[in-house]
């Protein structure tokens, strides 16, 4: 997701992104595209970027109200048998979920993948697909959805700041990352 933030007269405009991609690479903000994104830092995120570690978060199922999976107990074995909305920027088929089930001999049936948790969680509403996204990150997005712990282990992520060098000293940049980890440390 891009966006333009307000700034303080005399202070230029700069280009967010949030990335939910572990495994992004840094283009964008080597050449300027972006200047200043949000995500999980992967192998592909180029040595020289500039990190900071915002929050902590961890993966939870996520159904719209009234679908059978809310009737009884959520087990591995009906979350697993379920039908399920996989995220992938790059278009995957698995992701470490697949895996946490694979160690257990089970495999859950993805019947689409999208490239955001916002789009996973409308489909999620509007059927009986179950989405699996962060907690924290999709708090307002969950309105009136029905959400649960998962009923297999996921190693939790750390949602990161990133930038590029030739910002790092710049005024106006300084005044936004402290913006942003202002908002993230208020969060639930």
């Amino acid at each position: 997701m891009k966006a333009w933030l307000p700034w303080p007269v005399g202070f230029y405009g700069y280009l967010c992104e949030t990335s939910t991609d572990p495994n992004k690479e840094s283009t964008s903000l080597r050449d300027g595209t972006v200047d200043l994104e949000t995500g999980v830092v992967g192998k592909a995120t180029g040595p020289e970027v500039h990190v900071q570690a915002l929050f902590r978060d961890r993966f939870i199922g996520v159904v719209r109200s009234g679908h059978p999976l809310c009737e009884d107990e959520i087990t591995l074995s009906r979350y697993a048998s379920g039908r399920h909305i996989l995220v992938s920027r790059r278009g995957l088929d698995k992701g470490p979920i697949d895996e946490a089930l694979k160690a257990l001999g089970l495999e859950r049936n993805i019947v689409t993948v999208v490239g955001g948790f916002s789009t996973a969680l409308a489909l999620a509403r509007a059927s009986d697909l179950i989405a699996s996204v962060p907690e924290r990150h999709t708090v307002s997005l969950r309105a009136e959805m029905h959400s649960f712990p998962l009923p297999v282990s996921v190693p939790e992520i750390t949602v990161s700041l990133l930038w590029h060098p030739r910002l790092h000293a710049d005024p106006a940049h300084r005044w936004l990352r402290g913006c942003v980890r202002e908002v993230c440390a208020d969060r639930p």
